[in-house]
């Protein structure tokens, strides 16, 4: 029973990733990256763009061990139990970013852009407690 909830909320967080990733398309042009990185040096701009390419890809990896990994990730091992934890822990640090570093001084106005971040926030929030759930599932077996 626990296991098939399990299975259905890891597999839906795997497609949220992914749709994630293919969200963050349009973030370089709200945030008018070409413009604001024009101002910076050369190695500051490709390190941003590295960074960036990493979370980028950091994120897809989770959405598709989570699609097609679903049931490793369940399965109650010591991997699964640390790469569900880190999972969750990454997510937890991204939340604590977007709230105690990020200075939103600058950052776009209106209810699209409202919206948008509280979605994120949302998104994060559940990634964060679906992983860590998980987590506590998989070290059961302790």
């Amino acid at each position: 029973m626990i296991f098939n909830f399990l299975h259905t909320l890891i597999f839906i967080c795997g497609i949220l990733h992914i749709a994630l990733a293919i969200g963050s398309s349009i973030i370089p042009k709200v945030l008018n990256w070409k413009v604001e990185l024009a101002k910076v040096k050369p190695l500051i701009r490709q390190m941003f763009w590295t960074y960036a390419a990493y979370i980028l890809v950091i994120n897809v990896c989770f959405g598709l061990v989570s699609i097609f990994g679903v049931d490793e990730l369940l399965n109650q091992s010591f991997l699964a139990s640390c790469v569900t934890l880190f999972i969750s822990l990454y997510w937890l640090t991204r939340i604590g970013i977007q709230f105690f570093y990020f200075d939103k001084t600058d950052a776009p106005k209106g209810l699209f852009f409202t919206l948008g971040e509280v979605a994120l926030v949302v998104l994060f929030i559940v990634f964060a407690a679906v992983y860590f759930i998980v987590f506590l599932y998989n070290i059961t077996w302790i």
